[in-house]
């Protein structure tokens, strides 16, 4: 196993346009995975558009692995039907927190780096990586894979001492 870097917080906002998956909507929820350790959001009942505002927390290690997610619709009498997967590199993030620790940012707001839509990400748009009071935040859209249509937003955080 990689070496330890600390907790990385990763908050489920939100989705929208999700895919209907029973009759008229669906009953959407999250899956977050990184590595090996899984956490998941509350269902929403009869949503295409829910808004979970939930704070999932996970251990980072070197080497950096992928966040990844799966939606799902909860069914009671059958399996849970997917409704998209997305992935996002955190190389970037854990990057700007180095830097931060480079530059000795702790205070006010300061914009680290952009990231741009690639391979590496699902990224709807452009996102920033920024400190703020000392911590290092990302807020992204990331666009759900292999449907038609959906995206979640998310915010993640970084601790003010993260390993170097």
């Amino acid at each position: 196993m990689g070496d330890s870097l600390g907790l990385i917080k990763v908050t489920v906002v939100q989705g929208k346009r999700l895919v209907i998956r029973d009759f008229k909507s669906s009953d959407p929820y999250v899956v977050v995975k990184l590595g090996n350790q899984g956490a998941k959001t509350k269902v929403i009942n009869s949503c295409l558009n829910p808004v979970w505002n939930e704070e999932l927390s996970f251990f980072l290690k070197e080497p950096i692995e992928v966040l990844s997610l799966e939606v799902f619709d909860k069914d009671f009498l059958k399996t849970d039907d997917k409704m998209g997967h997305a992935h996002l590199s955190l190389q970037p993030i854990v990057s700007a927190a180095r830097l931060r620790q480079i530059l000795s940012v702790s205070s006010g707001e300061t914009t680290l780096r952009k990231v741009v839509p690639d391979g590496e990400n699902c990224l709807v748009r452009e996102s920033s990586i920024a400190c703020v009071d000392g911590e290092v935040v990302q807020s992204v859209w990331l666009r759900l894979c292999d449907v038609d249509s959906g995206e979640i937003e998310l915010k993640i955080k970084l601790p003010k001492a993260l390993v170097a």
